[in-house]
């Protein structure tokens, strides 16, 4: 028996267990309730009619990243469509925002090989790009046998995943082959994947390099600037787990020295607004939530806590200064995009561990693009020293901004190496 049937068996006849977890999510709040269905491959939507682009997304990084694409693919193929698959309610959130007419989202069904066939004979795609580094056996092996063009974008692999992978070389060998061409985001991850059988492997580097800025309601921006009456203040971007009291001890480290300081926190999971609430109340900080009533700190509040979805580039654009969250977390770290903060002028911070992303951070930091604070103990004194030199903030944010638009030439070679699966599909080539 080979790794590959035993896994299908297990997904085919283990749907008790598989509705036990989604239910489970589901009361955790990481499912949406009014959609599960669509987690069993079963539609939400009619099929539009003539070609169909499948996009996948593992996140909100890549979404953002990959709207440029889309955008670019409807503007040049009138008659056809965009269908984009996300896992997480917040990637699906920000999507419903931000597509543009003649694309619409799905969540991804649970790798269980009914559900996977059904949602592939509903929606026969043309085509698909698959930004996620997340390789579903069932999904991509499905594809592979109805010689779907599909091109795995911003392919990365651990060193625990390759050596898990290298355990099964049978199995991963088929789910890579289904690829038309893989995009790495670094030579070490080609090499994983060339050494575990694919072909057409090339670095394309990472498309979180290559996004667009994030969206921003200008109204928004100057009904915020007149709340702030000018409080010096800085804002604690993608927080997790410890971060918001780091956050809140900072505030107060830094009061003697700026008195009407605002401290923006914007968790990167809104849903634990009770939780942080709850974290905040022993430092006895007044603590206003934004929420999606859009409401206004006042000139009492400390702590401006930001629960509400897709208003980050919002908080970059009013603030001359960001801490990256996930890199002084509980959990581990491994930090989130600081180039949306850098490509809106915000001066990036982070703490040590960012090692998730760390072909983004190091050559930011090597180049003075980005500020590493190496213990969360020296938190308040850098920012003391920033917020204080304008001088130095401005020139920080001013190499942060050069260093991310640097990086644009990323998508234009994406959009090249897409030429077989374009030609295969028989549609124009994609024209950056």
């Amino acid at each position: 028996m080979t790794l590959s049937w035993f896994y299908r068996q297990t997904m085919t006849f283990g749907k008790p267990i598989i509705m036990g977890l989604l239910q489970y999510r589901l009361k955790n709040g990481k499912e949406d309730a009014d959609r599960l269905s669509e987690r069993f491959g079963m539609p939400s939507l009619d099929r539009p009619d003539g070609p169909l682009l499948w996009v996948h997304v593992a996140s909100v990084g890549e979404a953002q990243s990959m709207l440029y694409i889309i955008n670019l693919f409807l503007k040049q193929n009138l008659s056809a469509s965009v269908l984009v698959t996300s896992i997480t309610k917040t990637s699906a959130a920000l999507l419903e925002k931000r597509l543009p007419q003649r694309a619409f989202h799905q969540y991804l069904p649970v790798d269980r090989p009914k559900w996977v066939k059904r949602f592939l004979k509903y929606w026969n795609p043309s085509l698909i790009l698959w930004a996620e580094s997340e390789l579903w056996p069932t999904i991509i092996s499905e594809i592979g046998k109805s010689h779907l063009p599909m091109a795995l974008i911003n392919g990365r692999m651990s060193n625990k995943s390759y050596k898990n992978w290298s355990r099964a070389k049978g199995m991963i060998e088929n789910i890579l082959s289904s690829f038309t061409v893989i995009m790495t985001q670094t030579d070490k991850d080609k090499n994983y994947f060339l050494s575990l059988g694919a072909r057409s492997v090339v670095t394309t580097g990472n498309i979180k390099f290559a996004a667009n800025p994030l969206p921003v309601d200008p109204q928004d921006l100057d009904v915020l600037k007149l709340a702030i009456l000018g409080r010096p203040l800085w804002v604690y971007a993608s927080t997790h787990a410890g971060e918001e009291e780091l956050a809140a001890e900072t505030h107060i480290s830094l009061l003697e020295k700026f008195p009407d300081l605002l401290t923006i926190i914007i968790p990167r999971h809104p849903e634990r607004r009770n939780q942080i609430c709850s974290a905040l109340q022993s430092y006895q900080l007044s603590v206003t939530l934004r929420s999606e009533q859009k409401i206004l700190p006042d000139s009492q509040t400390d702590i401006y806590l930001v629960d509400s979805l897709g208003e980050l580039g919002l908080f970059y654009t009013l603030s001359p200064l960001s801490v990256i969250g996930r890199s002084f977390s509980k959990d581990g770290g491994g930090g989130h995009n600081p180039l949306e903060a850098a490509q809106l002028g915000s001066a990036v911070f982070h703490g040590p561990h960012i090692q998730n992303l760390q072909d983004i951070y190091l050559p930011m930091d090597a180049q003075k693009a980005a500020y590493c604070i190496d213990s969360p103990e020296k938190l308040p004194t850098v920012l003391k020293e920033y917020l204080s030199d304008k001088e130095a903030l401005k020139k920080l944010s001013e190499k942060g901004y050069s260093f991310a638009e640097s990086q644009k030439t990323i998508l234009t070679q994406v959009i090249e190496e897409c030429e077989p699966i374009f030609l295969l599909a028989e549609l124009p080539l994609l024209k950056a």
